[in-house]
């Protein structure tokens, strides 16, 4: 039986770097667990390893799909799976990597197959996101349904829209329609969990997006500026970018507001994976002691 070995914990806390380690100690495969860097067209803002860190290790879900397609929940999971399949035929473990916790929880427990609202809707909640911005959508998911609200990156409306759907269309909370009936999977899952002490989370957070600014995001952004309106680029890092572009705010005031909001989104992180009891908790720094306990875990004594 194959072994799922995976790390999360929040943005820049030093998950890329430990999956590396580890899948060049066991000789296998990373699989990416990151809803932005699936996008080859989004490089700098979404932290992506370099090119020097993916030569080292085969990685999946980097640079795979364009900011053009629509890309689900639902096919991670699928594609994913088929790719572990494949992993498991010439290795035992595989990992896991990332801070996206709807995409691991697609490959570790599955995805809920949750009611499907109407074209209607949908076109309704995107017409009021267009016409109101993201902040009316924000508000309607905290009305109603406020436990979700305060674990989903409200950044994202791709999310906030399905979350309104299914609460619109049936009545009833999203967070109270998710089963979370697991899946049974043919591997057995190892969770290892990152974290550190807030404040110095928050200074690795400030100090990444400086070098973001300094490796060219306001320049990637300026490219994508045509294509604004896709799903993909309603995120942190962009969004503060084009509003810079738009004259609503100083770059420096940009900058500022890609720190607050990618610290908030940590925060939200800690809070759906804190849910997890499964997950075991180390520090960044801790690798010895990973790598003792996930040995422990494939060759007990």
């Amino acid at each position: 039986m194959g072994f799922l070995i995976t790390l999360v914990g929040p943005t820049a806390i030093g998950k890329t770097d430990l999956a590396i380690q580890m899948a060049q100690h066991f000789g296998t495969e990373i699989i990416s667990a990151d809803s932005r860097q699936v996008f080859k067209e989004m490089s700098i803002g979404t932290a992506k390893p370099s090119p020097q860190d993916l030569s080292l290790v085969k990685h999946h879900f980097i640079n795979s799909h364009s900011i053009h397609e629509d890309f689900s929940v639902g096919q991670f999971e699928k594609e994913g799976l088929a790719i572990l399949t494949q992993i498991f035929k010439t290795n035992r473990t595989a990992i896991l990597a990332g801070g996206s916790g709807l995409y691991v929880n697609a490959i570790t427990k599955g995805f809920d197959d949750l009611p499907v609202a109407s074209p209607a809707l949908r076109a309704q909640l995107n017409d009021a996101f267009g016409e109101k911005g993201i902040s009316y959508l924000q508000e309607e998911l905290q009305k109603l349904d406020p436990e979700f609200y305060a674990e989903v990156d409200i950044h994202n409306p791709q999310r906030l829209i399905r979350a309104l759907e299914v609460c619109l269309h049936t009545g009833n909370k999203f967070s109270a329609l998710r089963k979370n009936q697991e899946k049974k999977r043919p591997f057995q899952i190892i969770k290892i969990g990152l974290k550190m002490e807030r404040e110095a989370l928050y200074e690795r957070i400030n100090r990444r997006v400086d070098l973001m600014m300094e490796a060219g995001l306001l320049e990637e952004v300026q490219a994508l500026l045509p294509y604004r309106h896709l799903n993909a680029l309603q995120t942190v890092g962009y969004q503060e970018i084009f509003d810079y572009l738009d004259g609503k705010c100083s770059l420096a005031d940009a900058v500022s507001q890609i720190k607050q909001n990618t610290r908030r989104f940590a925060k939200r992180q800690m809070t759906w994976f804190n849910r997890d009891p499964e997950i075991n908790w180390f520090e960044p720094n801790q690798y010895q002691s990973i790598l003792q306990f996930v040995e422990s875990q494939i060759n007990p004594a």
